[in-house]
């Protein structure tokens, strides 16, 4: 068997004062972070793009088997055929696919179908999972795939918020016309779509509380 090598770990060297200190700064800096609808055309940096998402491939991952891939995308055609598909699958969606329920929870937050910011955004990425990879032309199985990408879909979230940047959880469902408008492989499914960039200026976000943590925390 071939021997695992491994490699020490340095300690943070942190102090509890020290934790404290930026668990709280961090807390406070994330929850700022709000998802935004409308965007500044303002250019964002190829390397900026590529710094954050290399930070959300650095998430854990079942066996280490990393099963994910991120396009990138700036091209205006390939948005504008992006923002094509999605706006056909989402005019379904509140035209009969979603229940009354889930568009009444929705309302609050004054969502339709019409999704102009693929198109305004300087870059969307596009989650892809993995359910398997190809090697030599044989399948080689990933492990808890769903929950990996889920994990590298927070890291990336807080990436770009930590960048000075603002983005979005669009889920257009199906999803698959974002593999065949990319080209993606059969083992590459569509996970999610973000939208990534500057708010516009004149930006609007719904006046929204987060739960407090006794609705979310259970100390034992």
């Amino acid at each position: 068997m071939k021997e695992k090598l491994f490699i020490p770990y340095p300690p943070s060297g942190y102090t509890t004062e020290k934790s404290i200190e930026e668990s709280s700064s961090y807390y406070n800096f994330m929850d700022k972070r709000r998802s935004v609808r409308e965007y500044s055309n303002q250019p964002v940096d190829k390397s900026v793009i590529e710094n954050i998402i290399m930070t959300a491939s650095s998430a854990p991952s079942g066996a280490h088997k990393q099963p994910w891939t991120f396009c990138a995308v700036s091209d205006p055609a390939i948005k504008s055929e992006i923002r094509k598909g999605a706006e056909q699958e989402e005019y379904e969606n509140y035209h009969g696919r979603m229940s009354e329920t889930w568009l009444k929870d929705l309302a609050p937050l004054g969502t339709d179908w019409n999704k102009p910011f693929l198109e305004i955004a300087p870059w969307l990425i596009i989650m892809f999972r993995k359910s398997y990879d190809m090697e030599n032309g044989q399948k080689k199985k990933n492990y808890y795939v769903q929950e990996s990408v889920g994990i590298a879909a927070g890291f990336l979230i807080s990436a770009i918020h930590h960048a000075g940047l603002v983005t979005l959880t669009h889920t257009p469902s199906p999803m698959n016309f974002l593999g065949k408008i990319l080209g993606r492989p059969d083992n590459e499914k569509p996970f999610l779509l973000l939208p990534v960039g500057y708010p516009a200026n004149d930006a609007m976000v719904p006046d929204l509380t987060r739960k407090p943590s006794e609705e979310v925390l259970i100390w034992h």
